[in-house]
């Protein structure tokens, strides 16, 4: 598998990213990646299907200049910014493998990556809902996935040391939730785990074997999607 630690300066961008590299890998250009990014300012992200008017505070967006924007996968809204870290896996599909529906990818995925952390903390982790991972019931960690003929995108987000105040400020409670949250806050059903981005890193290219650099990533596919998509309020708020 190969490896990509890119970061860009704007969100949509960053966004595009993991969209690009799902299509290279589509197009056969490259096999299976491993990519991390860590944001440096604040912005929403919502997923694809869901109403930013019942998931985003908008009017508190506008007033902490906090922008939102749409990713490619379903899941719900997460705040990105300082604290948080980001991965993306574009996985090879095979109707035969572990990966041939959804809830098998997820089970297979989150089971690969709750190993991979598990050597890093001293509390036990739990694959809770469909696709969190969770200490004693309270989430660090959620995910989603995009499915094409050939491959997949399984990206997620790794709560470090978010600003959840900050969070409670701009994200009312989801329209939708996992039983296991039990209508708790923000602030009482997530957490900041005491992981650096480096431990991190190594985790999950340990698990994956992510080895190779991947040394030619698609920065005009990006800069086409980042323009022409994850910068318009046609894709931003279309629901």
């Amino acid at each position: 598998m190969k490896y990509l630690d890119l970061t860009f300066s704007t969100p949509e961008e960053n966004l595009a990213c993991d969209e690009a590299l799902l299509d290279l890998c589509e197009q056969g250009l490259e096999d299976e990646i491993l990519r991390v990014w860590e944001a440096s300012r604040h912005f929403i992200v919502v997923g694809y299907g869901n109403k930013i008017s019942s998931e985003v505070n908008l009017e508190a967006c506008a007033a902490a200049r906090v922008p939102v924007f749409r990713r490619c996968t379903g899941g719900g809204t997460v705040l990105q910014g300082p604290g948080c870290f980001n991965y993306a896996l574009v996985l090879r599909l095979d109707e035969a493998g572990p990966l041939a529906g959804i809830t098998e990818t997820n089970r297979f995925v989150m089971e690969r990556n709750r190993k991979a952390l598990q050597p890093y903390l001293s509390e036990e982790i739990a694959v809770c809902g469909c696709t969190d991972l969770a200490t004693a019931n309270v989430k660090f960690c959620g995910n989603a996935q995009r499915r094409r003929r050939h491959f997949l995108l399984f990206h997620g987000s790794l709560l470090l040391n978010l600003d959840f105040e900050l969070m409670a400020r701009l994200l009312p409670m989801p329209s939708r939730q996992p039983d296991y949250r039990q209508n708790r806050s923000h602030r009482d059903f997530l957490r900041n785990i005491p992981l650096t981005s480096e431990a991190t890193k190594q985790g999950l290219r340990t698990a994956w074997h992510a080895t190779e650099p991947l040394k030619n990533a698609p920065h005009e596919s990006i800069k086409r999607l980042a323009e022409g998509k994850y910068s318009t309020p046609a894709w931003n708020f279309k629901f």
